[in-house]
């Protein structure tokens, strides 16, 4: 008799007892395979636990600095370029960092070195003798225009200019002074009536550049167009100049600062009784004032600073009380265009005494008198960052530079101070991604994800909330669509299913899941979605019509055949008799869908369902959980399939010797005992339709909305990644907030099947003895 587990030719298999040193050597052997066996499965154990953690630790580092503060640190210090007892206006800085400019109330324009004050050049302005500066104003950051207001009801247009050149391989930057309007002579505003102008704004946009100028002692408001008409076949620029009178915002009001957009047709005033004060201007002949809007609160309130943000959409006031608010103009229920404050940010403990805008985002500096500076940027309505320069320092201009990383600060003193600025990722807050942010040029708060768009003013929108929606939107209809038909197909094959056919159809629907996903996407989009569109009443008549017929051919079956013919078909094949039903009835329902339509939806049910108020688009939900249900099915089916077909037999036998049906058996013992694997079968599969990305990215517009409308599309965290992912500059706010898409798919995949393990692990040992 040979002993087990020795193998031929050994000396116990020839009939001779092993010595002593020979079992040594095999109880040697034998441990030697246990430990190697123990620490290959250890190894391998922990290296899976130890993959998922260091991809959590990757996705976790490229997130974090998108949350990181910003800093402000100052890098130089000197007296006023070219001071000459005059005061800064306003200053400015080119992209590279090299050339800053000096506006003063002498009407003169100071290039310097930023970082040491070093004077480069200095151009005066064709201001007359004995007239004074009495106003200033800036136009959108990025157009580098200037307007001097003069006493005698003149004003001085300018603009600021670098030209760019690379003589021996080394960078120089050209400084300039352009006049676009007058060459540099001032221009008649209220000249003829001998006001001064008390207030000044200027703004360059298609129609031309445009003065606006206000006088507060005899309440005068005017806008001066230099209109620009250029011969589409010549080339040729004329200009004319268009003079509008604009009525004064009330009686006694005080104006302040003025701002018109880019578009010329909206205007807005800010006054010395802390209100803002909106026209409309798309038809200067007959400008209206549609709003006054108090900015700041208090008996003494003024709006002390005044500034668009970039695109000219959004203001940004700052008031006597320190307050610092965002507004832009939407439209009301009634279609009425307002002006509306959308938020507050972090005050100052001073009056605002000058706000800087970026250049390339929806950021802006502040400054107040007890000389703070603060970072603020308007979509994640975040502060980043607050710098006290310390003694008796008032601030009295803040500009920021191009590439947002430098800043400059004037003094009441004069004095100049250089920052060096860290800011990468202002865009990102727990609000912004989590929660309805108002948006320019929208008339309410909304959950949007919108990373890019053709203009450089766009504002990105970074909500997750539509990419998570669509996620468990599209997860949903597919295991909707996946579920019941697996699990109940499951229990058929395992339970009443004859062996014979359960060998082809187990094998055969378990190689599906080796269809590749884009595949299934590509026959999705190109052929399901425009077949489910043309035939909308036929989908919807297989779901009611095919339960029907099933129920009809059973009762067919049961009721109406001999016996002999029932007696004639197999235990186990009865399923096979519903093919031809199967096949019947689809072809019945594709034939009638015309009729059904033109007898019920007047011939057009897609319109009829727009008519409903409901959207169709044409890659749907629907579409996306037929062809994402049939890549879920093979999952859910085989470990359903496995757990029920391995319920003990002495289970299910016992069941029936105490006289119950096997319906019953399988209802009342079966599903019970196997709840645990087709629990885990269903959320395997859960997970699967959460993580994919092929069929999702062909079959669905890739709308990022918010609804559960399964007419309408979806855009999922995974499919966004792949798209956008290629795009992304490396290491941009873009960039990290989608390895954040990524990491929260991670933690909800993570989460889910925790949770799953758990109610596995309950149902396990509530039903373990059975």
């Amino acid at each position: 008799m040979t002993d087990v587990g020795t193998s031929p030719g050994s000396p116990v298999s020839r009939g001779h007892m092993p010595s002593e040193g020979q079992r040594r050597r095999l109880r040697r052997w034998r441990a030697v395979k246990d430990r190697v066996g123990k620490g290959t499965i250890a190894t391998f154990g922990i290296g899976v636990i130890g993959t998922l953690i260091l991809m959590f630790v990757y996705l976790f580092s490229e997130v974090t600095p998108i949350f990181g503060a910003a800093e402000m640190t100052p890098a130089g210090a000197y007296a006023a370029p070219g001071d000459g007892g005059s005061e800064t206006l306003h200053t400015a800085m080119e992209r590279y960092r090299e050339v800053a400019v000096r506006f003063t109330d002498d009407a003169r324009a100071v290039f310097f070195r930023p970082s040491d004050g070093e004077v480069i050049r200095e151009e005066r302005m064709q201001r007359p003798d004995g007239v004074n500066v009495t106003s200033f104003a800036t136009g959108e950051a990025r157009s580098h225009l200037v307007g001097y207001g003069l006493d005698d009801g003149t004003a001085i247009f300018a603009r600021h200019a670098y030209d760019v050149s690379y003589p021996g391989g080394e960078r120089t930057v050209e400084p300039s002074i352009q006049y676009p309007e007058g060459g540099g002579e001032p221009l008649d505003i209220f000249a003829e009536d001998g006001y001064s102008i008390d207030a000044i704004g200027v703004q360059r946009g298609r129609r031309g550049t445009a003065i606006v100028a206000a006088n507060n002692a005899n309440e005068q408001l005017r806008i001066v167009l230099f209109e620009e008409d250029e011969d589409f076949l010549t080339g040729d620029v004329t200009v004319e100049r268009q003079v509008y009178e604009v009525p004064w915002p009330e009686d006694g009001v005080e104006v302040t600062q003025i701002l018109m957009d880019t578009t010329m047709r909206n205007l807005f005033v800010g006054g010395g009784d802390g209100r803002l004060h909106y026209y409309d201007i798309s038809r200067m002949s007959s400008p209206r004032l549609l709003a006054s809007e108090r900015a700041i609160e208090g008996d003494n309130a003024e709006v002390t600073a005044l500034d668009f943000l970039l695109g000219a959409v959004s203001m940004i006031a700052g008031g006597s009380d320190g307050s610092v608010s965002q507004w832009f103009v939407v439209r009301d229920g009634d279609g009425e265009r307002r002006l509306r404050k959308i938020r507050d940010f972090e005050s100052h403990d001073a009056p605002v005494t000058s706000i800087g805008p970026e250049h390339a985002r929806k950021g802006f500096a502040t400054a107040a008198e007890d000389g703070t500076v603060q970072l603020h940027y308007a979509t994640s309505a975040r502060t980043m960052a607050r710098l006290a320069l310390g003694g008796d320092i008032q601030v009295e201009s803040v500009t920021m530079a191009p590439r947002q990383n430098a800043m400059l600060v004037v003094g009441a003193d004069g004095g100049f101070r250089y920052l060096d600025v860290h800011n990468p990722h202002p865009e990102i807050s727990i609000s912004a991604l989590w929660q309805k942010v108002w948006y320019e040029g929208r008339n309410n708060p909304a959950y949007v994800w919108q990373s890019s768009s053709a203009t450089q003013e766009f504002e990105p929108k970074f909500s997750l909330v539509p990419l998570t929606v669509g996620t468990l939107k599209a997860a949903f209809y597919a295991m909707l669509f996946a579920a019941p038909l697996a699990i109940l197909a499951a229990i058929y094959s395992a339970c009443f299913m004859s062996p014979r056919m359960r060998t082809m159809t187990k094998p055969t629907i378990e190689i599906m899941e080796a269809l590749p996903t884009v595949i299934l996407g590509f026959l999705a989009g190109l052929w399901a979605a425009p077949f489910v569109e043309n035939n909308l009443p036929a989908v919807f008549s297989l779901f009611l019509l095919m339960p029907v017929a099933f129920l009809v051919m059973a009762w067919v079956w049961s009721r109406l055949l001999p016996a002999q013919w029932r007696g004639a078909v197999p235990p186990g094949w009865e399923a096979a008799l519903l093919i031809p039903v199967v096949l019947g009835v689809g072809w019945l329902c594709v034939s009638m869908s015309p009729l059904v339509e033109l007898w019920f939806f007047d011939g057009d049910m897609r319109q009829w369902l727009t008519n409903q108020g409901i959207t169709y688009d044409q890659r749907n939900a629907l579409v996306v959980g037929m062809a994402m249900g049939f890549a879920v099915i093979p999952t859910i089916y085989s470990i359903s399939e496995d757990a029920v077909f391995n319920v003990p037999r002495h289970l299910t036998q016992g069941a029936l010797a105490l006289g119950a049906t096997p319906w019953q058996a399988v209802v009342t013992v079966v599903l019970l005992t196997a709840s645990p694997g087709i629990f885990s079968a269903v959320m395997i599969g859960f997970g699967r339709a959460v993580g994919e990305t092929m069929i999702v990215l062909m079959a669905t517009g890739n709308s990022p909305v918010v609804n559960f409308n399964i007419f309408e599309g979806m855009r999922t965290l995974s499919a966004n990644i792949a798209v956008e992912m290629p795009e992304a500059a490396v290491g941009g706010t873009h960039y990290r907030i989608l390895f954040l898409a990524a990491l929260v798919l991670f933690v909800m995949t993570f989460v889910l099947n925790t949770l799953a393990e758990v109610v596995r692990h309950r149902l396990r040992k509530k039903y373990s003895t059975l």
